[in-house]
């Protein structure tokens, strides 16, 4: 049997909004339209605009509301700046003195594609640059969901995807947090984030059965919330068997993917049994 892949972020987050347990880690995310980039910019001073279907994070783009204050005649006055707007796409970044030009602009990069707005999350840094985690979480041969790794991926100088396509890194969790928790805080939220991958797998199934793998990009706020950006069905699983010292994450890694049908067995090598 296939393992299923399911391409549309909007339709994997429908079925995980209705679990409240979930949806509680889900920032607030829509269809991008007009009304809902007004609707969000309203309230949020930063929102991550995103292709529905894509991958490597192609597409995605930051908007951002912000108040110049640089002039010093309307602090003596008391009178505020006028708001003003910043996208972020790629290495560019264009700034715009209403909503509705900063609308076109994002409308030139979309043309007529499904795209979602969220909520974005002030992120943790690591040396200045913003990173996020990915879980991988995969079903066992016993038909169980368990969560077997998780890794930091770093964004390049001056972008906001972290993708390693896109020029970003991976870290070892505590490498990144080391400057923001102690040990048993590290501990602790790597158990927390294994949950959530298995709560995230068990929700999806409902309504796709055939699913065995995921991978959970998950943003940290400064409280070291956990945020679940997006959830992917077909994760990369490389990065694993390259960063981890310890081989026996990459060595059960293996063995569950090769049970389902995602890798071959290396020539040679008996069938192990989980």
């Amino acid at each position: 049997m296939s393992i299923q892949r399911v391409s549309s972020k909007w339709a994997k987050t429908k079925v995980l909004m209705r679990n409240k347990q979930i949806s509680a880690y889900i920032p607030l995310t829509m269809k991008y339209s007009q009304d809902a980039l007004n609707e969000m910019l309203q309230n949020e001073m930063m929102v991550y605009i995103k292709p529905d279907v894509g991958t490597y994070g192609n597409g995605v783009m930051c908007a951002e509301r912000f108040t110049e204050t640089e002039d010093s005649e309307e602090i003596e006055n008391g009178t505020s700046a006028p708001e003003r707007y910043r996208l972020h796409y790629g290495t560019s970044i264009e700034e715009f003195d209403s909503l509705n030009d900063l609308h076109r602009a994002v409308r030139n990069q979309t043309g007529k594609k499904i795209y979602l707005i969220q909520h974005g999350i002030a992120k943790l840094k690591h040396k200045d640059r913003s990173f996020d985690l990915r879980v991988l979480t995969q079903k066992t041969p016993h038909g169980t969901w368990e969560s077997t790794g998780v890794i930091a991926r770093v964004a390049a100088k001056n972008k906001v995807i972290t993708n390693y396509h896109s020029g970003g890194s991976a870290k070892l969790l505590h490498e990144v947090l080391s400057d923001h928790a102690s040990r048993q805080e590290i501990n602790a939220l790597e158990k927390q984030l294994y949950a959530l991958g298995e709560d995230t797998g068990k929700q999806l199934q409902k309504e796709y059965p055939r699913l065995k793998e995921l991978g959970l990009d998950i943003a940290l706020d400064k409280d070291l919330y956990p945020w679940i950006l997006e959830v992917n069905t077909l994760p990369a699983i490389f990065p694993f068997k390259k960063f981890f010292k310890d081989k026996s994450v990459y060595r059960r890694i293996e063995r569950y993917a090769i049970a389902y049908g995602r890798i071959s067995a290396p020539k040679g090598r008996r069938k192990s049994k989980a």
